[in-house]
């Protein structure tokens, strides 16, 4: 498959497990998807997500974590593949340092 399709099932991935958040998360945190990757063979698909507070972050990806049959059932809906790839949630550490190193330059 091409690089455009990779490309657009990352970001509809995405775009889909955002808005399974805002409906099946507590609130107790803020979880918010920052991006997702798929496997050449479209099977495997990571999604990264960012947590606020940090302190919330294992509760939170225990959380994405027992809820990946109903993230697949949800995206199964709203998706027209004919596999369906397997999900996994992941913090996003990429993003949480290059928010870091933004606030500790807004410091100076």
């Amino acid at each position: 498959m091409s690089e455009h399709r990779k490309t657009q099932v990352s970001e509809m991935i995405a775009h889909t497990a955002a808005e399974f958040i805002e409906r099946e998360s507590n609130r107790q945190s803020l979880i918010t998807i920052t991006r997702a990757d798929i496997s050449p063979d479209f099977k495997q698909a990571t999604v990264f997500f960012t947590v606020f507070p940090e302190e919330e972050e294992a509760h939170a990806l225990e959380f994405m974590k027992r809820n990946r049959p109903n993230f697949r059932d949800y995206f199964k809906k709203r998706a027209r593949m004919k596999t369906l790839p397997r999900f996994d949630f992941e913090i996003d550490s990429g993003e949480k340092h290059r928010l870091h190193i933004e606030t500790i330059s807004d410091n100076t």
